[in-house]
């Protein structure tokens, strides 16, 4: 192959509100949209583009596979770097996001922490615990 295929440039996540979703990653990751019509918004992370469409129009991207709902549960959680993950975790409470769990040090040695977004989009922050 002449591609390679090691690098994630985007990721879309199906919302089942669009302007809920906005609100949310604006204030929980301070982030800023970089595209946004009336079905989708995208912000624009370190190394990735995080595109939230409106599940209405998922399936004309993904069919036909099928759409699952939102009380299916998770399949998937993604995990951002930190470097203080109870630093992030007291910045996430200041800007109203909840905890799922953690801090937690983890056996692989990391501690991490876990928070969901409206429609149940698992995000991580991990740090590596200091030797």
């Amino acid at each position: 192959m002449s591609e390679s295929l090691n690098s994630v440039g985007a990721i879309t996540m199906f919302v089942a509100d669009h302007d809920r979703a906005k609100s949310f990653y604006e204030m929980a990751f301070d982030a800023e949209s970089v595209y946004e019509d009336e079905h989708s918004i995208a912000f624009k992370f370190e190394n990735m583009i995080v595109n939230l469409l409106v599940t209405s129009e998922a399936h004309d991207l993904i069919g036909p596979a099928v759409v699952a709902g939102q009380d299916a549960g998770s399949r998937f959680q993604l995990t951002i770097g930190v470097n203080d993950t109870d630093a992030v975790c007291e910045e996430l409470a200041r800007r109203g996001v909840e905890l799922l769990n953690g801090p937690i040090d983890r056996p692989w040695g990391m501690r991490t922490a876990a928070f969901a977004d409206p429609d149940g989009h698992i995000w991580e922050v991990a740090a590596k615990i200091p030797s």
